[in-house]
C-alpha cells in the first residue's frame, strides 16, 4: 500500500496542507488508514488514522441515506411535497412563490427544487443578515433562514433543472425531524450510523475553541481573508474558526468524522452487502438512478440522490465531494468493491486543482497496490459509547 503513503504525503507538501488522513475499504474490510501530517500546529498533534474532520457536503449522502430509510419504513414518498409536512409561516409582508408549495422531496435530494444560487445566493453562509432581517440573533438558525428564503422567488420550475442546493439539503434536515420526531442528529446517528458501527460522528461547531474529542484543528490557505464573526459583533474572524454557522449546516454540511467510521456508513449504503446494508436493493437503486431532468438525459454521468454516479463495468461508481474554508474532503466507492475517503484540515486557494489532483491520485494509488492485506482494521477502532449521542434541546 506504499503508493498511497507516497501520494499524500506529496499531495500535503505541494499544497501546503497541514494534514490529512486516508482510508481504503475492500470487499467490506478496512485495509489501509493512515494520518499524514498536523493535526494542530501549535501543540505538534500529529493526525491520527482515527482522527476526526468536518465532513463539509460529504454529510448530503448521509442525509440522503436517512431520507431514503425512511422512504423505506414507508413514512414518506419521494413525490410528496415539503411544505405540506413542513409547517413554516413566512416573515410578514413578505409574498411567496406558489411554486414553492410544489417542491418534492425528490426534488430536494436531486437539486431541482428551483433556487439558484449562482445567480443570487446561498442562504447558509449569511447568518447574520438574514438574522437581521427575521429580527433574530445572530447567527440565523435553519429555522430562521427557512422563513428567510419562503419569501424569495425561485430562478427555475421545480423538477426542470439542477443546480446544487446546500439550503434543500438543509430542508431535509427538517423533514427527517417532523417525521421522525426526534433531533435530527439523534435520529441519523440511531437509525442510520449506528448499524453499520459508525458511532463516532457527531454535528460539529462553529467555534474551534469547542471541537470535539480527537477533532483537528482547521487552517485556512496562507494569506486567505478574514470573514465577519457569525455573532454579529462586527469582527473580523479566521473562516474556519466562527466564519460559518456550522450547526445550521447540520444536513448538508455539519458533521465531523473519522475516514474510518466514514466508510463504516459507506459500507453500510453501498449495495455490496458485506457487511450488510441498511438500505435494500430497490432503495439502494432508487438512490442512484438517473434523475429525469433534462440536464442529466444523456451524459455519462448524473447527481443522483446525495451521490454524483457514473456506470461502469456493469455496476457504478459513487462519488462526492466537500469543502468548507479549513475543509477538503472525498469519498469513492467504486465498481470493484474498494471504497476510499480522504480528508484535510485545509482548502488551499486553488482548491479545484487540489480537489481534481486529489481524485486522480487516489485512482493512480489505487493501481500501483502490489497486493491486497488479509486483515481488517476496523477491528482496531473501538466504537464510542452511545452515551455520546446529544439530544438538542434548541434547534440550530
Amino acid at each position: 500500500m506504499v503508493s498511497y503513503d507516497q501520494f499524500a504525503s506529496a499531495l500535503l507538501t505541494k499544497y501546503q496542507i497541514a494534514g490529512g488522513a486516508l482510508a481504503v475499504a475492500r470487499n467490506g474490510q478496512l485495509v489501509f488508514a493512515r494520518g499524514y501530517g498536523y493535526a494542530n500546529k501549535a501543540t505538534g498533534d500529529l493526525v491520527q488514522p482515527d482522527s476526526r474532520f468536518r465532513l463539509a457536503s460529504l454529510s448530503k449522502p448521509i442525509t440522503s441515506a436517512a431520507v431514503l430509510l425512511l422512504l423505506q419504513q414507508g413514512k414518506l414518498s419521494l413525490d410528496q411535497r415539503v411544505f405540506d409536512i413542513l409547517s413554516y409561516e413566512p416573515l410578514p409582508g413578505q409574498s411567496v412563490d406558489p411554486r414553492l408549495a410544489t417542491i418534492t422531496i425528490r426534488h430536494l435530494l436531486e437539486h431541482s427544487g428551483g433556487w439558484n444560487r449562482d445567480t443570487t445566493f446561498d442562504p447558509m453562509f449569511l447568518p447574520v443578515p438574514i438574522a437581521a432581517a427575521t429580527g433574530t440573533p445572530a447567527p440565523a438558525t435553519t429555522d430562521s433562514i427557512i422563513r428567510f428564503m419562503m419569501g424569495k422567488p425561485l430562478q427555475f420550475n421545480p423538477g426542470s433543472d439542477f443546480n446544487y442546493s446546500n439550503f434543500g439539503y438543509a430542508l431535509l434536515g427538517r423533514v427527517v425531524e417532523t417525521i421522525t420526531g426526534q433531533p435530527y442528529e439523534t435520529f441519523v446517528r440511531e437509525q442510520v450510523l449506528a448499524p453499520g458501527g459508525a458511532t463516532c460522528m457527531q454535528i460539529g461547531h462553529s467555534l474551534q475553541a469547542q471541537s470535539l474529542p480527537g477533532e483537528v484543528k482547521y487552517y485556512d490557505f496562507p494569506g486567505a481573508p478574514l470573514g465577519p464573526s457569525i455573532y454579529g459583533t462586527g469582527t473580523q474572524v479566521p473562516r474556519p474558526d466562527g466564519g460559518f454557522h456550522l450547526e445550521a449546516m447540520a444536513a448538508h454540511g455539519g458533521w465531523v468524522a473519522s475516514t474510518v467510521d466514514y466508510l463504516r456508513f459507506v459500507l453500510s449504503v453501498d449495495a455490496m452487502n458485506d457487511p450488510p446494508d441498511i438500505l435494500t436493493e430497490a432503495t439502494t437503486s432508487l438512490m442512484i438512478a438517473r434523475p429525469t431532468i433534462p440536464v442529466w438525459s444523456k451524459s455519462a454521468a448524473w447527481y443522483a440522490k446525495g451521490w454524483q454516479v457514473r456506470p461502469s463495468l456493469g455496476d457504478a461508481n459513487w462519488w462526492h465531494t466537500g469543502g468548507l474554508a479549513g475543509t477538503t474532503t472525498i469519498v469513492v466507492r467504486n465498481y470493484g468493491g474498494v471504497a476510499w475517503a480522504a480528508f484535510f484540515n485545509s482548502q488551499p486557494s486553488n482548491v479545484d486543482a487540489f480537489v481534481e489532483e486529489l481524485d486522480s491520485g487516489m485512482w493512480t494509488a489505487l493501481a500501483g497496490v502490489t497486493s491486497w492485506p488479509s486483515y481488517d482494521q476496523f477491528q482496531s477502532f473501538a466504537p464510542c459509547a452511545t452515551s455520546t449521542i446529544r439530544r438538542r434541546a434548541v434547534r440550530p
